[in-house]
Order: C-alpha cells, then structure tokens, then sequence
C-alpha cells in the first residue's frame, strides 16, 4: 500500500515539474559556413550548429545547382562524414570548408 502510494506521488511530482527542454546556453545558434571548391565557386550557407552535414550538403546542392550526394566536405584531410552534427566537428560561425565533387 505505501509503494503504490509512494510511486503515485512520485508520478504527481514529475508531472507538476516544468522542465526546461534547451538551457539557455544551448540555444539554437545560426551559423554561416563558406565552402570554397577552388575552381571560382564560393557558396556562404547559413545553418543551425545542430544540424548534420547531410542537412549542409543539402542547403550548399540548393545553391550550387548539384546533386547533394556528390558533394564530398573536407578540412584539411578530414572526410566529414553525413550522419555527424556541425556541432560534433566543431565547425563554427564564419569556418571555411573544401567543397569537393564526387
């Protein structure tokens, strides 16, 4: 009997409770990335930090006129991999990338 009633007020107290689904230091931030292909095509995209960069490919093959999955994304040596955020790679507000084409 107190364990039914201890899981009920438990449920009444999660319930009751607001909690906050983005703190404020986590706020969505628009970023602007550059993709430069060297060949005298320089496309600037404006996206969220949370987006993936599947979702980048997507916005730069709007712009450029290709097929997004022909677009390969380098820094440096590094293949940026589709499924990856633009967060977990720690790309940033202005950051210039490789735009390649497959």
């Amino acid at each position: 009997m107190f364990l039914r009633w201890l899981i009920g007020s438990l449920k009444l107290s999660i319930i009751n409770k607001t909690i906050p689904l983005v703190e404020s230091s986590q706020k969505l931030k628009m970023i602007e990335v550059v993709c430069n292909d060297r060949l005298g095509k320089k496309v600037r995209v404006k996206c969220n930090s949370e987006d993936t960069i599947g979702d980048l490919k997507k916005l730069i093959a709007a712009q450029t006129g290709t097929r997004f999955d022909k677009i390969v994304l380098k820094k440096w040596y590094t293949i940026f991999k589709d499924h990856v955020t633009l967060g977990d790679y720690e790309i940033h507000d202005g950051m210039n990338l490789e735009l390649y084409y497959q």
